[in-house]
């Protein structure tokens, strides 16, 4: 087989021409290994460098290319081991000069009469200048001109040492050669129902546009097919998950049921009871259950939890329930065991917190079928827990997971109910990414009595009035938060941190009141005894960092000072607000920060005036991106070449539609018209889940 019939996904980049080994590993490190990568690898921005002008018709505001020669150059040094180049160029109707800080290399690289594209936004004062141009030397020979000037020209997120003439110069010539062997992905009749080009005119506009329309269409339906391959995975594993006739068949009322409906002390919300509903006839069903189950801070979701494991019990099955911290396992070990414990059901914690004794008994308890509910951490997935008939498994706060662990746990069971619960809101793009297998359910609704939580943002100057406000709490019986990025300060000088600040608060403004500390680097008896003197009452004020994000509920806890808030993203504040006002009396969330940065402020501008969780989701995901929000584990195999998360909402919806009906015409996508877009599916096929 010659290089030329060898598929452009396996053809190494190598054998394109002007790609060396030094090359090779350079164009590695960004990703690139074969002639595919490269048609695949976008652009990170465009500049608009259609109008070539002459220097005296530029107008300075305005950002232009022009072309000179260079008259003259100058390298000055300043103190600091500072410098300013500058170099004079003309084109025969003018002079113009670039002006460049701290890059004396260039002061080798330029020579006098070396003719320059420069591309920037012109100034006229003190004289026609450009401050750090983009600069194109107008070579001659093989390369053409055209690339880099006269048009839209793609400006890569290149490094590794490569320029970015090169890199448009290799590109083009990929292109030239090679794209009409791109195989298109998407189904004829498909493509042409959306009026997008074909996969080679669409991979040449993508990187050498010949208009915004042309680009727009092109990235669009790149990004398209990217999206439906993933969705195509999501609706197979979903037709698989259907397809299945599970083992365990329930008794949806029964005696344990009953009882925890008398033993109520509230009214679910309309809100609930309808998720609850849903549930239950999931689990009425002949196929497994597979569900998401969302809400914001505090709107019940627990509950509806423990009806499920009562259902489940009362049927003769065991529940699983996975948490990602000891604090949070803890704390769903005592709202279950005062509900369903009350009932006679056998409730047990498995987690590295217990002794290895009692680790031992409580796998023996586990695989002999007398405990009925374990509630752990990851150590549930270990090799020696197995279950005596596992038929429901939940995962909590399942963003803190690796797909992997929520995929190991579901195996320790026969095609098991699986309900994914949390408490973080996600916003729609990503929940149709992470669980576009599974079905949706949202509490919409918080319990009634529940106040809204007043919001402020204070400065540094503040502080006074700040401690003031939380004595004053702590004076009426309330207690309160106090939440710091990290454990100690020896971590970053700049920021307060918990363990210092804990013994200077006991020493100086609140020396009248019990100050506690909360972190992870905590023994688990240490945590265990802390929460504990919180939740009694026998600590006023609780200095924490995150781990206070998920667990810890304490009705009497009225007021929570987050400092340094730009160092968490808007659904981590979302969550440590909702540490508080989970009781009757009104609650205050406080965040402390001078930051000037225009991003910060306006993420904590928006923390500050909205309450509603999912909004702040939205707008995370807007300011963040998904790669923060979900994390290494997760965005790894959730990272898209085109399609963003954060824009690409409906594009996500129409992939997920088509994908769907795909696979409900042809659930083993037999048709050859097909038959490409199965290739790409493999990529999303390796995520577990």
């Amino acid at each position: 087989m010659t290089v030329a019939q060898v598929p452009l996904g396996e053809r190494s980049i190598r054998y394109v021409k002007g790609v060396g080994p030094h090359r090779l590993s350079q164009l590695a490190q960004l990703g690139i290994r074969t002639v595919e990568d490269l048609c695949y690898y976008p652009p990170r921005r465009y500049e608009d460098r259609t109008r070539l002008m002459r220097i005296r018709d530029a107008i300075p505001g305005e950002a232009v290319t022009v072309r000179g020669r260079v008259l003259a150059k100058s390298l000055r040094r300043l103190r600091r081991n500072q410098t300013i180049f500058e170099a004079a160029l003309g084109d025969g109707s003018g002079v113009i000069y670039g002006v460049w800080f701290n890059q004396p290399y260039l002061g080798q690289q330029l020579k006098i009469g070396d003719e320059l594209f420069l591309y920037g936004r012109l100034e006229a004062r003190p004289r026609l200048q450009m401050i750090h141009p983009e600069t194109e030397l107008a070579g001659e020979g093989e390369e053409d001109p055209s690339l880099h000037v006269g048009r839209i020209v793609p400006i890569y997120p290149a490094s590794s040492g490569l320029s970015q003439r090169w890199f448009r110069q290799i590109t083009s010539r990929v292109l030239e050669r090679c794209s009409e062997a791109l195989d298109d992905a998407l189904p004829e009749p498909l493509r042409r129902a959306h009026g997008w080009p074909p996969v080679d005119q669409a991979i040449r506009e993508l990187h050498f546009p010949t208009s915004w329309g042309t680009l727009e269409a092109s990235r669009e339906r790149l990004a398209f097919e990217e999206l439906f391959a993933f969705q195509l995975a999501l609706a197979q594993r979903r037709a698989r998950t259907v397809a299945q006739t599970k083992p365990q068949r329930y008794q949806l009322e029964g005696p344990l049921v009953q009882g925890l409906r008398r033993q109520l002390p509230f009214a679910l919300t309309v809100s609930q009871q309808r998720v609850l509903d849903e549930l239950l006839a999931d689990l009425g069903q002949p196929a497994p259950m597979r569900r998401l189950l969302q809400g914001d801070v505090g709107c019940g979701k627990t509950i509806v939890m423990i009806f499920l494991m009562a259902v489940a019990v009362q049927s003769g099955c065991q529940v699983a329930l996975m948490a990602p911290t000891e604090l949070l396992t803890d704390q769903h070990a005592r709202v279950v065991r005062d509900s369903l414990g009350a009932l006679g059901v056998s409730v047990e914690i498995l987690s590295q917190g217990v002794s290895a004794i009692q680790r031992k008994r409580c796998a023996e308890a586990i695989a002999s079928g007398e405990t009925a509910v374990v509630i752990g951490t990851h150590a549930l997935i270990q090799r020696y827990v197995t279950f005596h008939r596992l038929s429901l498994v939940i995962i909590d706060e399942q963003h803190k997971f690796g797909v992997v662990q929520r995929a190991q746990l579901a195996k320790k069971a026969d095609r098991p109910d699986v309900l994914v619960v949390t408490a973080t809101p996600i916003p729609r793009t990503l929940a149709l990414s992470l669980y576009g297998d599974l079905d949706v359910s949202t509490i919409t609704e918080l319990p009634a009595g529940r106040r809204p939580i007043t919001t402020l943002w204070m400065r540094d100057t503040e502080r006074e009035a700040l401690y003031a406000a939380v004595r004053q709490q702590l004076a009426q019986g309330r207690q309160g938060y106090i939440v710091y990025p990290l454990i100690d300060e020896r971590s970053a000088r700049e920021i307060r941190a918990a363990s210092q600040m804990a013994r200077r608060l006991q020493a100086g403004a609140f020396t009248d009141f019990r100050v506690g500390l909360l972190h992870g680097a905590m023994r688990p008896r240490e945590k265990e005894e802390t929460m504990r003197s919180f939740l009694n009452g026998e600590l006023h004020l609780l200095v924490s960092t995150v781990i206070v994000e998920v667990g810890l509920d304490v009705p009497n806890a009225t007021i929570m000072v987050i400092e340094h808030p730009e160092r968490f993203g808007l659904a981590q504040l979302h969550q440590l607000r909702g540490r508080i006002g989970r009781g009757t009396h009104p609650a205050t969330c406080i965040v402390v920060s001078d930051a000037a940065e225009e991003g910060i402020r306006e993420r904590l501008h928006a923390f500050v005036q909205t309450s509603d969780g999912f909004q702040l989701a939205e707008r995370d995901l807007a300011l963040r991106g998904p790669g923060e929000l979900l994390g290494r584990r997760q965005h790894g195999w959730l990272r898209f070449r085109l399609a963003d998360l954060s824009r690409d909402r409906a594009l996500l919806e129409l992939a997920r539609e088509e994908a769907r009906a795909l696979i409900g015409r042809d659930p083993s996508l037999s048709d050859p018209s097909v038959f490409r877009l199965k290739e790409r599916l493999a990529r999303f096929h390796q995520a577990p889940g």
